[in-house]
């Protein structure tokens, strides 16, 4: 049977333009939601739509969710499973469809009911994973997550047998937001992507989030599409997705954009498939429907002019041993056990993958990242991650409460300076195209 999906075949559909721009918006009330996407789809850029569902339906408290929409008290996103298919195919109708995919965003360590709904509702595409969506975000054992996160892959894959090609979409290059360099960044977003494949999905996106220097991420890029190439199997069709920074964002709007637009000209020059866009109002509260779309237009505004830019054969990025790094880490986990599940817990349990300044249970705790004098991330200590000298020395580096809480906001604070002192933020093209990690670290 020939399958389709909204997200099935993306990467080959956007090869000849830029990526595709997508929000991580998401409202509690169905007409909202409906107006915002709406609003995503007629911005005036490459969109992709999304429904970022609220904290109550993330772990599972539907009573709590209905009783907020009850007293008409709004939440943090859009509550799926409460509302039901019925709702839920209502704020689609009309706006959904092949030119305007729609992706379910959710943070669930336990997915089952929210892979129910998104199903139901006549959706194709989520994303998350078993470790990036457990670690970071909840309290669950690794191996209950891990064991849900099985079966709700192989669920949703059953969308095939309707000729509905799903897509899932991993977190993995996001863990924690910030602070964790890019090597393990990307061995656990290509494993939680075999993961998928193990399960039965075929349509995949594996993940990076913006870090601290531009070029260490440039080579990030080249390194995951290397390995996903290398170690996804031959019938899955994948693409890779940027994330604009995760970690604690600038506080000035200029500061916000100059990020953003560092987040758009990434994904041009990695040939990303999407980018996932952050608001300048982020630092403070939840955008708006017209902040979500300002900041969608700026990114698709600075990806086509960064496109005039840059060459369709670009130099190779310099090698300082990301690829490497991953790929060890990849297979230390792979020859754990045959099943990629049961890897991944003997991993997390033995110290093969280990999260700096994750403090759920089931991760050692022993991996710290800095930023050095260049701007870019390291490893202070890798604990008993296979990696040691791989990316850097084998002497470790002592990160002090003082340094962590500076490096913490480093992004925000040199930002939001080179934003003050180039006082021009109007358009994308007027913004100091020539901002260096120099520059950042001078401001």
């Amino acid at each position: 049977m020939s399958t389709s999906g909204s997200f099935a075949g993306l990467a080959a559909r956007r090869r000849s333009a830029g990526p595709l721009v997508q929000p991580r918006m998401g409202f509690s009330g169905p007409r909202r939601m409906r107006a915002g996407l709406e609003a995503v789809r007629r911005a005036r850029a490459a969109t992709v739509g999304t429904l970022t569902l609220d904290s109550y339906t993330r772990v599972k408290d539907y009573a709590s969710a209905e009783r907020a929409l009850a007293d008409g008290f709004p939440l943090n996103g859009y509550p799926l499973v409460t509302h039901g298919p019925d709702t839920t195919r209502a704020v689609l109708d009309g706006i959904q469809g092949p030119d305007f995919p729609v992706q379910v965003r959710h943070g669930s360590a336990l997915p089952d009911d929210i892979i129910a709904a998104l199903v139901a509702a006549g959706l194709d595409a989520t994303e998350g994973g078993p470790v990036s969506y457990c670690l970071p975000y909840s309290r669950v054992p690794l191996r209950e997550a891990t064991v849900s996160w099985a079966r709700s892959c192989e669920r949703f894959a059953e969308l095939r047998d309707r000729g509905v090609e799903p897509h899932l979409e991993s977190f993995g290059g996001c863990m924690m937001g910030q602070m964790c360099p890019p090597g393990l960044l990307i061995a656990i977003t290509v494993l939680e992507g075999l993961f998928f494949h193990r399960h039965g999905l075929r349509s995949i996106s594996l993940s990076y989030a913006q870090q601290t220097d531009i070029r260490q991420d440039e080579e990030a890029v080249a390194a995951l599409r290397s390995l996903a190439t290398a170690f996804l199997p031959d019938d899955t069709d994948w693409h890779i997705v940027v994330y604009a920074y995760m970690g604690k964002y600038p506080r000035t709007h200029g500061g916000a954009l100059l990020v953003l637009r560092a987040a758009a000209e990434l994904a041009v020059r990695t040939g990303a498939t999407r980018l996932i866009v952050k608001t300048p109002a982020e630092s403070y509260r939840i955008p708006t429907i017209e902040e979500n779309v300002e900041a969608l237009e700026f990114a698709g505004a600075a990806a086509a002019a960064e496109a005039t830019r840059t060459s369709p054969d670009p130099a190779p990025a310099p090698d300082t041993g990301i690829a490497a790094e991953a790929r060890q880490l990849i297979e230390a986990v792979l020859g754990l056990h045959p099943d990629i599940g049961q890897a991944l817990v003997r991993a997390f349990a033995k110290g093969y993958l280990d999260v700096p300044y994750c403090l759920h249970s089931d991760n050692h705790g022993r991996s710290r990242g800095y930023i050095d004098g260049a701007g870019r991330l390291r490893w202070a200590s890798v604990g008993s991650m296979p990696i040691r000298g791989i990316t850097g020395g084998t002497r470790e580096h002592t990160v002090g409460s003082a340094e962590l809480l500076s490096a913490l906001s480093y992004v925000e604070r040199t930002h939001d300076l080179l934003a003050l002192r180039s006082q021009d933020t109007r358009t994308s093209d007027e913004l100091d195209a020539g901002t260096t990690a120099a520059d950042l670290r001078q401001a």
